[in-house]
């Protein structure tokens, strides 16, 4: 092995402040930690309950899937960035000299921990209810929408077939393959309270009133949800809430706007319009932000647990600023 120069080792002792040791910074002062491990800790692997070594903190589990949902890494490729990246060592508070790094088998049965117990749903919960004792989820108003995700649609695998839960749909003149991500978020911030998800050949406006909590009096939603007031299940649960719905595309082109209607008409367009606009920061978060542009696993199931993480990450994300503002005062 090469020797290294004096420079060289002067260099490797300067740090510089890269945006991902700020993010993993930013993320490690609002990530409500003791509300999770205390949510978790009941269900997790008691320390020699099967013998063996004992099982690894459940903090630093769960700082290990945050990271998998930040950085969008597989099971072995959390394993090996544990030992390529010290700086994810050091956000889970592991020693690579004197601590056994978790394997993927270890990442994997604490991921199938956390779904076994519906355990990210009432993470998503949890760190909503830290957002609302501090002021930032309000619950007045509603933005209601849906994500194609997509899932591979070759049959190059060990069945020989596609995953039966996912489906195609067409969107303008592209056909897409996978799932939807159906979100109700506050209109106030655009924070996630309600995930849903379904495959890609279903309507939106199928899940509608699966997304609401019941508390909002408004609901905003673009033009795939005309009609929705006259659902059955809408009007037995919600029968109070207003639903501001887009006007179709089509109609609002012909809108007649040197007459005094037409421009109101329009006018309440751009403001339905810039209401709704907050829905897709939770989505641009999620795909943009932390790459989950793909499913990870087959079925609905492990997919929507991992939507529920990544909503409730992302709502912190949206967030953080705020938050560390309201740390300091």
């Amino acid at each position: 092995m090469k020797q290294m120069s004096l420079g060289a080792a002067g260099f490797e002792r300067k740090t510089k402040r890269t945006r991902k040791r700020e993010f993993l910074d930013e993320m490690n002062l609002v990530v409500p930690w003791s509300e999770l491990v205390a949510l978790i800790a009941p269900h997790a692997l008691k320390s020699g309950a099967k013998g063996g070594r004992p099982p690894f903190a459940v903090e630093t589990m769960l700082r290990l899937h945050f990271l998998q949902q930040w950085f969008n890494l597989s099971d072995p490729g959390m394993e090996e960035a544990l030992y390529d990246t010290p700086m994810f060592r050091e956000f889970a508070g592991l020693d690579a000299g004197e601590d056994n790094l978790p394997d993927e088998s270890t990442i994997l049965r604490f991921r199938h921990l956390l779904e076994a117990n519906d355990l990210s749903m009432q993470i998503l919960a949890t760190v909503n209810a830290t957002l609302t004792e501090k002021g930032l989820l309000l619950k007045q108003g509603t933005v209601v929408d849906a994500t194609l995700i997509a899932a591979p649609s070759s049959t190059k695998n060990s069945t020989g077939t596609r995953d039966p839960e996912m489906h195609q749909t067409k969107k303008g003149n592209q056909w897409h393959h996978g799932m939807k991500a159906h979100i109700g978020a506050d209109a106030d911030f655009g924070l996630v309270h309600s995930v849903a998800t379904t495959a890609a050949n279903a309507h939106d406006i199928t899940q509608a009133h699966a997304l609401l909590h019941g508390e909002e009096t408004d609901v905003f939603a673009d033009s795939g949800y005309r009609g929705v007031e006259k659902r059955e299940e809408v009007q037995d649960k919600y029968p109070d809430v207003n639903w501001h719905v887009a006007m179709m595309p089509g109609k609002r082109r012909v809108l007649d706007k040197s007459k005094p209607m037409g421009e109101i008409l329009e006018k309440l367009e751009k403001t339905k319009a810039c209401i709704r606009a907050k829905v897709e920061h939770p989505f641009r978060v999620i795909k943009r932000q932390f790459g989950f542009v793909k499913v990870k696993y087959r079925g609905l199931a492990k997919n929507t647990a991992n939507l529920m993480t990544l909503f409730a990450l992302s709502n912190l994300w949206m967030v953080r600023k705020r938050l560390l503002n309201i740390a300091q005062e």
